[in-house]
């Protein structure tokens, strides 16, 4: 086989439409993985493990022993930058390769992702600079959000619509679920900037109470699971058998009663780091979650 056919047939088998599933999977799950290792990197209080940024030392691009462990945990997170690059790389290239009709919707999600990776470094850089200075680092924790939104609208499009009915309550609650959705996301990083876990012995905290602030997330939480419970007995009503928004329903369902009780143990157990790791996998997941029932609800039915 010649130089040139070898090449050919490694691009058609890196590159191949067949892959676009794995890809797509691949850039959701990512996204996701990305947060739960940054929490890793704050709750071990490896935050300030590579004081600098981009080099992990002033003299050294990656750690070097006298970090330790936490030198090690905070530049393996950064590593995982590569592997999302990577992945970005192959979903934009594949789906760039596809015909004009084929690729149509997929286009702007894939190269987001890319372009969202670069600004999490950016801001990721400047967190390090300002000391881990909690503002900044919530922002963090904003922009992935989003990425995971975008990504879960990657997977949607990939698969298309279902062509299901949708009932008009399940339609109309949607973006009520996502704005309410965001306002508990966006009170749990101001919650978790006046927790204990900073990243660093010496980072700042914002000065906020932490019980307070814990009451007010709650509240947006128990509505946004009032509102996913009637959007699901809405739609369950208008469509009688399974379909994929009541899947997507339920489990949008269970994850927000998950993270209900996980938010209220650790409160009364005083954060412990584990259940704070697991609380914000659970965030995560609701981003995805809320924002694919959005999207599958865009179709309203007759009810």
């Amino acid at each position: 086989m010649s130089k040139k056919n070898l090449v050919s047939r490694t691009l058609s088998v890196v590159f191949g439409a067949t892959r676009l599933r794995a890809y797509v999977w691949a850039s959701l799950v990512s996204q996701i993985l990305i947060v739960v290792t940054g929490g890793a990197v704050r709750l071990t209080g490896s935050g300030l493990g590579c004081p600098t940024w981009p080099k992990c030392t002033e003299d050294s691009l990656i750690t070097v022993p006298e970090m330790g462990i936490h030198g090690i945990i905070e530049f393996a997170n950064r590593l995982l930058t590569f592997v999302l690059i990577i992945i970005a790389i192959l979903t934009f290239v594949t789906v760039w390769r596809l015909g004009k009709a084929q690729r149509r919707g997929l286009v702007w999600p894939s190269l987001s992702l890319g372009l969202g990776i670069f600004g999490q470094a950016v801001i990721g850089g400047i967190s390090v600079w300002t000391n881990l200075n909690p503002w900044v680092v919530g922002l963090h924790f904003v922009l992935s959000a989003a990425l995971i939104a975008i990504a879960t609208t990657l997977v949607w499009r990939f698969y298309g619509p279902s062509g299901q009915p949708i009932s008009r309550s399940a339609h109309v609650l949607a973006w009520p679920i996502v704005v309410v959705g965001y306002i508990a996301l966006v009170v749990g990083i101001i919650v978790t900037g006046a927790g204990p876990h900073a990243g660093d012995a010496n980072a700042p905290r914002n000065g906020l109470d932490l019980e307070i602030w814990q009451h007010l997330h709650s509240y947006p939480g128990y509505l946004l699971i009032a509102l996913t419970l009637w959007a699901l007995v809405a739609q369950r009503r208008r469509v009688r058998q399974s379909s994929r928004l009541n899947r997507i329903q339920l489990a949008l369902l269970l994850a927000e009663v998950g993270q209900a009780i996980i938010g209220v143990v650790q409160a009364r157990l005083g954060v412990p780091p584990l259940l704070v790791g697991i609380h914000m996998l659970g965030a995560s997941v609701l981003v995805a979650l809320f924002t694919a029932n959005l999207i599958e609800s865009r179709k309203v039915g007759t009810n």
